[in-house]
Formats: structure tokens, sequence, C-alpha cells
């Protein structure tokens, strides 16, 4: 007998990311974390592009292209989970997929713990910075 395989959720039953401001970097809405799968470092005393102290930055990444609404520009955005401490659960938790490609694209993929090639592999918070205009 065959059974159907399901789809895994990374959502834990939440519905929707925290509705925030599109300018607001402790909220789901933020424009730069369009292609986003895990905790806000920015909400557990890093910022959107640095790690919280007592962690590390992952060595691998994953990328997306997220367009700002001020200035109408799309931009390449590097996603780093940052690594060595226990999750930040009290951050907002954001699953946000715009353009992702099956996980068979690595870089391109967001639900992978990307801690593994570090040698602490526990995941903390993940970061967004921005590597340059979209062209």
């Amino acid at each position: 007998m065959l059974l159907p395989v399901l789809p895994f959720d990374r959502t834990f039953g939440q519905a929707h990311a925290a509705v925030g401001a599109i300018d607001d970097p402790t909220s789901c809405e933020y424009w730069r974390y369009c292609a986003l799968d895990g905790n806000l470092c920015s909400s557990c005393g890093g910022s959107v592009n640095q790690c919280p102290p007592g962690s590390e930055i992952s060595k691998v990444t994953w990328v997306g292209t997220c367009r700002n609404p001020t200035d109408g520009k799309d931009y390449l955005v590097s996603y780093n989970d940052c690594c060595g401490r226990a999750i930040c659960d009290n951050a907002p938790f954001c699953n946000t997929n715009e353009r992702e490609r099956p996980g068979y694209r690595m870089g391109l993929h967001n639900d992978i713990n990307w801690c593994m090639a570090n040698t602490s592999q526990g995941y903390h918070c993940t970061v967004a910075a921005l590597v340059g205009i979209a062209e």
C-alpha cells in the first residue's frame, strides 16, 4: 500500500506572519524579509544584518530578491542564520517565501538549517544583509 507524502510545514501552526510596517525591522512585514524563514535577530539583541552577541553567522546562506517600496528598486538580500545559541523564541517567526525555489536549489531555498556548516549547529535567529541592487 502506498501512502501520499505531504509537504513539511515549518510555520508551527501560524497562519500569517506578524502584522507590521514595511519599514519596521522588528516586523515580518519589513521589505527585506520577503524570503526570510526564521526568527528575527532584530528582536533578539542583534540587528537586521548583525547576529546577537554570543552567536555567530552561518558559513552558508540563501539569497532572495526583495523590492524596496520606498525607491521601487529590487535588492539582492543575503539571509544568514545566526548559530551557537538556543533558538530565540521571543522574536517573531517569519515564513515568507516570495520567489522561493524547490529544495534541490539549495542556495535559493529557505527551509534548511544553514547552521549545519558551523561547528556549533544550534539555530538562534536570522539576519537579512543587503548585497546590492539586482539588475
